[in-house]
């Protein structure tokens, strides 16, 4: 039976290829996206959010099966902080009661495999207490440091929505209702975004040593956009609180062999 999926960031690379993927798979699918989409909106304004939520629930009648949670940048500015932490929690917030009125609702979110990679404590613990005026002036402080500083305002806002989504996948408002909530993060990926990086030799060096990819390089979008689709169908009926990184190992080099804390 055919699903209705919301797609944020849907304009470009791995958003637009979810899209399109699910579209084939004969799902109806509502981009969105910050200037081309069915519905447009910043995600890093608060009131924009809202009213995006406000649309949807008008196209889909309040009843939503699935997000794809897809749309951020890699600035290294508070800009990052404001998308990919605060307006991706906000807009989950926003449409978790149309997902609860679906028979098998899905969430999945586009986090990073610079979850992996080092990022600043504090700024981590303020997003996740929710202080979104301390964390954006947080990030300004690293901004105003230079551009690897900055950098943390990226890898924070990922480390950041990947602890939120093993918090929140367990609970009454999530699972209780029968939302599953996970994470894909990806590690080096051709889009758009990347073009420049990948397009010299040092580019490409640099984007080893960063983030290695032992296992086949370099993702394709679409190789992302496969397990946000499977992530987001009735298929996936027990996976919930998962980041799943979509890498080529760099997560099994960073880590290691032993990532599992008894309790």
């Amino acid at each position: 039976m055919p699903r209705t999926i919301v797609v944020t960031g849907a304009a470009s690379g791995i958003g637009k290829a979810t899209a399109e993927l699910l579209e084939t798979a004969g799902d109806t699918v509502l981009r969105v996206d910050l200037h081309e989409g069915d519905v447009t909106g910043d995600l890093s304004d608060p009131a924009q959010i809202d009213r995006v939520a406000a649309e949807i629930a008008e196209r889909t009648g309040g009843v939503l099966d699935g997000l794809v949670a897809n749309a951020g940048v890699s600035a290294p500015s508070e800009l990052s902080v404001r998308i990919n932490y605060f307006g991706t929690v906000r807009l989950i917030e926003a449409l978790r009661p149309q997902l609860a009125a679906s028979d098998a609702p899905r969430i999945s979110v586009t986090t990073s495999a610079a979850t992996l990679q080092g990022n600043d404590p504090e700024l981590v613990d303020l997003l996740l207490a929710g202080d979104a005026e301390a964390a954006v002036a947080r990030g300004a402080a690293l901004a105003a440091q230079g551009p690897q500083a900055g950098y943390a305002n990226y890898s924070s806002s990922k480390r950041a929505i990947s602890r939120w989504i093993r918090r929140k996948a367990p609970t009454d408002e999530y699972a209780g209702a029968g939302i599953g909530l996970n994470g894909v993060g990806p590690g080096q990926v051709r889009t758009g975004m990347t073009t420049e990086l990948f397009a010299s030799e040092e580019g490409r060096r640099r984007a080893d040593d960063a983030m290695p990819a032992p296992y086949n390089g370099v993702a394709e979008a679409e190789h992302i956009a496969a397990v946000h689709a499977f992530l987001v169908s009735p298929a996936n009926a027990r996976m919930t609180g998962q980041v799943l990184f979509v890498d080529g190992g760099f997560d099994a080099l960073r880590r290691g062999d032993d990532v599992w804390q008894s309790v």
